[in-house]
């Protein structure tokens, strides 16, 4: 008899592990969506985004980009005031996305006699103070009030501020995050692309306050630290050089002696002007021999007895001549445009 209990709830407890799975998955692949009738993309590129909008939720099936264009395509209205998290400009990145929508409401803030009204998305006192213009300086409290006089200000949440003689002042302050630009010489030319978002840092800067007749008159800075460091984002620019098919042997010849990447359009266009990259090009008037137009052409035997007919050898010398005349072949292209020689 026990046995037989025994099975009779091992069989129950996995029934109802069945069970809850099985409302699991349904919950997932059977939950309410719209899909969006100006979406014709493939199932690859539509995400599920989940829009939590104070207290009600819509899940829309879109190809949409931004949480905007969500927002737009759902008719969703929001205020500017209100709060959106992530930001309207922020990328749908993954198949299942969250948009949070807090709804501004209005509260009135009291400091002394002077009585300010805000709409605010936020619950933190000081923020709100400070979204009605005030200064919250180091002691002071802020208490937060049910409003007796529903005449005056109707149902809207008080925060009255408690000046404690305060004389400094802490500010956090935001540290834009820097941009890194990465150049892939397989990508073509202009396409970016976004390797990491950047995130900007945080500072907080103490200020020292000074007063005259209960007015502050000027700040000076006695500290700062930075609490959270910035992260940059970081761009691949491609660079992918697209020249015509008489130009490719040059091009690879180029890459052969090592002239670096980001130096190859530069080159070209001198090499092209002097000589199109003719290893036996002369100049008859002056005698300037060879790709580079070396004068005198014997001045490549540095590079290699065989400076008359092999390009490869014309070429190590003049990328050594460049860089040692002007530097790099940014600097050569430069002053070939502005003399009309190198």
């Amino acid at each position: 008899m026990i046995k037989l209990q025994s099975k009779i709830r091992d069989f129950c407890c996995l029934a109802l592990i069945l069970l809850i799975g099985v409302f699991l998955a349904a919950s997932y692949f059977l939950r309410p969506s719209v899909v969006f009738a100006d979406d014709e993309a493939s199932d690859d590129t539509m995400h599920f985004v989940t829009i939590y909008d104070d207290g009600d939720y819509l899940t829309v099936k879109t190809a949409a980009n931004t949480v905007r264009e969500v927002l737009e395509r759902a008719e969703i209205a929001v205020n500017d005031s209100d709060l959106v998290e992530p930001a309207l400009d922020s990328e749908i990145n993954s198949d299942d996305y969250n948009v949070n929508i807090y709804r501004a409401r209005p509260a009135l803030v009291i400091d002394g006699m002077n009585r300010r009204y805000v709409m605010t998305a936020s619950y933190d006192p000081k923020t709100i103070v400070r979204e009605a213009g005030l200064t919250v300086y180091d002691g002071d409290q802020i208490t937060t009030e049910v409003n007796q006089n529903f005449l005056e200000a109707g149902a809207v949440s008080t925060y009255r501020v408690e000046r404690n003689g305060g004389r400094t002042l802490t500010i956090e302050e935001s540290l834009p995050y820097p941009t890194e630009t990465h150049y892939d010489y397989n990508l073509a030319k202009g396409e970016r692309q976004l390797e990491q978002a950047g995130e900007d840092g945080r500072r907080l800067s103490v200020y020292e306050v000074k007063f005259e007749d209960n007015i502050e008159v000027s700040r000076e800075l006695i500290s700062e630290e930075v609490v959270v460091e910035p992260v940059p984002e970081i761009v691949t620019v491609g660079a992918k050089i697209s020249v015509p098919p008489a130009q490719e042997t040059c091009l690879g010849w180029l890459r052969e002696v090592g002239v670096p990447e980001e130096d190859l359009e530069a080159a070209l266009y001198i090499i092209y002007h002097e000589s199109s990259c003719r290893v036996d090009a002369e100049n008859p008037s002056s005698g300037a021999y060879g790709i580079p137009q070396a004068l005198p052409g014997n001045k490549m035997a540095s590079a290699g007895d065989d400076w008359r007919t092999n390009p490869l050898t014309q070429l190590r010398w003049m990328d050594d001549y460049v860089r040692r005349r002007y530097g790099s072949w940014q600097g050569a292209l430069e002053f070939k445009k502005t003399k009309g020689w190198y």
